[in-house]
């Protein structure tokens, strides 16, 4: 062993959990700060278990949102609320966002603590609030399982990029102390890959109960579609070759390569670049959309899940990109609704990034590095010019979803966790 090589256990096996008419039922909080299509199946799964459990997410924030609205079919344990401090996040005006988070934070945790939980888990969450529901917590010694799904510091560096080196060295120093020592104080972590273990390493988070449980979709939710369907005549698309690109575009999404697809393809009067998004890289797109006169960019807002399916089935190509400093700490969850719509993919990510191994491994598209814009154009032409590739590419999805997205085979990993988290919090 070399020196400072960090040395860790394999991710823990969890027992099969029993049925739950001979286990015990919980009252679980699952918080989800964006509101997103997995986590809400997950809440979903477990109340029809027989738990009783309490969905909660912001308000505050713009993200592609899963089906959060009460369905007839919805088991009678779930409730699904939202938690609002009154005002959009300043996303990137890090002071006003830290202190608005601290403000949703406190109410995350009063509701939270009034709901009378045995376990709380929570995905998707900025470290100042996941700081503050750790803080209520503990004073009623309720356990916190933290879901990692993303390393909030690192994107903080790209923003505080430019500012004056003391303040930014200072400011992510802070940062990490909240975001790694919540985690180290947490019951435990659920982490998406792999290659997040080593990673907290560094940073010290050597959490004695760590599991890897990576992301899904909801397959059966979103289902692959033909491609002239109701969503698609609307906007005119049904017709069309569309490479799309849909979900959250912010600091790890570089949108100049979609303004370059769009360059490539603008003599090409068939093809459309779509992007289904908001934010700052979408704000960007449209300006860049007006100086150039790139008429086959169609740039739209996030589109209600009732429409995802038809959305992504729009798509001949979908697109997926992520900055090279993501590179191991981000899975854009994205690629997992892609595959639940059997579309090639056309991926600009590192390739130490988890997705850029599936894409490769299952044969599921092409991938470039995000710094490759060369190869990316070369990538988007070969596809639109195979037909057969994009059908060989496309087949081997449906597979791999089938397994991988089994939401009770999912369901029951998560089962055994929180089962676990609330035993050792009554030890």
């Amino acid at each position: 062993m070399s020196a400072g090589e960090i040395v860790l256990a394999p991710p823990r096996r969890l027992p099969t959990v029993p049925p739950l008419g001979r286990g015990p039922r919980r009252r679980i909080v699952l918080h989800d700060y964006g509101g997103y299509s997995f986590p809400i199946q997950l809440a979903r799964w477990l109340a029809g278990q027989g738990h009783e459990v309490l969905y909660l997410y912001s308000a505050d924030v713009e993200a592609p949102r899963g089906r959060l609205a009460h369905g007839a079919d919805d088991p009678a344990g779930l409730r699904i609320e939202a938690v609002s401090t009154g005002r959009p996040l300043s996303k990137y005006a890090l002071l006003r966002r830290w202190w608005q988070e601290m403000d949703y934070g406190a109410r995350l945790g009063a509701r939270t603590i009034a709901f009378r939980p045995d376990m709380v888990l929570s995905t998707n969450t900025p470290p100042a609030v996941q700081a503050a529901l750790l803080k209520a917590l503990r004073k009623r010694k309720l356990p916190l399982l933290c879901w990692v799904q993303d390393i909030f510091s690192i994107g903080a560096a790209e923003i505080l990029k430019g500012k004056p080196a003391p303040l930014r060295w200072a400011a992510c120093r802070f940062l990490e102390r909240i975001e790694f020592g919540t985690m180290r104080n947490s019951a435990g972590l659920v982490v998406i890959s792999d290659d997040f273990l080593p990673a907290l390493a560094r940073y010290g988070v050597r959490h004695p109960y760590s599991t890897v449980v990576e992301n899904w979709a909801p397959q059966g939710e979103i289902r692959p579609l033909p491609k002239d369907n109701p969503w698609s005549r609307t906007h005119g698309l049904a017709d069309r070759f569309v490479f799309l690109c849909a979900g959250t575009m912010g600091k790890k999404h570089n949108p100049e390569l979609l303004a370059a697809l769009a360059r490539s393809f603008r003599d090409d009067p068939e093809v459309r670049v779509v992007v289904v998004s908001q934010g700052i890289g979408r704000g960007w797109l449209e300006s860049v959309k007006q100086a150039e006169a790139l008429d086959n960019l169609l740039l739209l807002d996030f589109q209600p899940f009732e429409s995802l399916s038809q959305v992504l089935a729009s798509a001949d190509v979908a697109v997926v990109v992520l900055e090279s400093f993501a590179g191991a700490l981000s899975v854009p969850s994205k690629v997992y609704s892609h595959f639940c719509s059997n579309r090639p993919i056309l991926g600009a990510l590192p390739a130490s990034n988890h997705a850029h191994r599936l894409i490769r491994g299952r044969q599921a598209g092409l991938c470039v590095e995000p710094t490759d814009e060369t190869g990316f154009i070369a990538a988007a032409l070969r596809l639109r010019q195979d037909a057969a590739l994009r059908k060989f590419l496309a087949d081997g999805q449906a597979a791999y979803a089938a397994d991988a997205f089994d939401i009770d085979r999912i369901g029951s990993r998560f089962s055994a966790l929180i089962e676990e988290c609330c035993q050792r919090a009554a030890a």
